[in-house]
């Protein structure tokens, strides 16, 4: 029964020295946790001091700035963001107006383009119609230049510039017909045959030829460098011829 007593207060006093360590070292650690927690509230106060401090130095700069311009802080918030809309609007300009000069720039080289090869298509064809027009001789046997057939090849013709050339209708019937420095009276036609006699009056005389074909040149000389005129038909119709005069460049400033 003693035994019994003696290991019961054994028992009991070591729990009541591992309570008190246990209590002891909750303190120590209840007391750290207390120090860092007092230390955090300080360092939070001192962060929110500052703060306060930068915002009202932040609001003081502002109405500082506002009262030199003469305006409230809501006013200078307005202007700013009115300037920032303004610069906004600026710049969205700036680029449309150099978006504009590409695309102007981008269209004349386009049409330089253009040019440049309407002028190479034009250059090949009047080289083409060294093939498309002939060359004939005249009444006068003296070798023509290119010969029309056509309107469109009178155009290729003029286009050469290397003679003047002027469109001609001649009725049957009518008075003779000024072209150039010369007049041409139809005198008579016969379609069936391509053939037509035609009067030349040039440098007060009347020169005839009779019995002329379609395309075939009828040549005569006239002017005071005595210029060779060419008279072409290459229509004939009842009633009426069409076709051009060919002259020397230089007889047309005479004529002039």
């Amino acid at each position: 029964m003693k035994t019994a007593r003696l290991v019961i207060a054994s028992i009991a006093s070591v729990y009541v020295l591992a309570s008190l360590f246990l209590m002891f070292e909750a303190r120590g650690r209840i007391g750290k946790l207390e120090a860092a927690q007092t230390a955090t509230a300080a360092t939070q106060e001192k962060l929110n001091q500052h703060l306060d401090s930068t915002d009202s130095t932040m609001r003081a700069s502002t109405d500082a700035l506002a009262q030199t311009l003469g305006m409230t802080g809501r006013q200078l918030d307005e202007r700013t963001a009115q300037l920032q809309q303004q610069q906004k609007a600026s710049e969205k300009e700036q680029k449309e107006q150099i978006d504009g000069v590409k695309t102007e720039v981008g269209s004349v080289r386009t049409e330089v383009g253009s040019v440049k090869t309407d002028v190479d298509a034009t250059k090949s064809d009047l080289q083409g119609t060294k093939n498309k027009l002939e060359q004939t001789v005249g009444d006068l046997g003296v070798q023509s230049g290119l010969i029309a057939h056509t309107r469109q090849d009178l155009d290729l013709l003029r286009r050469r510039g290397e003679r003047s050339y002027y469109e001609l209708t001649l009725v049957k019937g009518q008075v003779p017909a000024r072209v150039s420095n010369i007049s041409l009276q139809l005198k008579k036609v016969d379609p069936k045959r391509s053939k037509y006699t035609l009067n030349v009056v040039a440098d007060d005389r009347v020169i005839e030829k009779k019995d002329r074909t379609m395309f075939e040149p009828l040549q005569f000389y006239t002017g005071r460098d005595r210029g060779l005129y060419e008279v072409v038909v290459f229509t004939v119709d009842k009633g009426k011829v069409s076709g051009y005069v060919s002259t020397p460049k230089e007889m047309v400033a005479q004529a002039q």
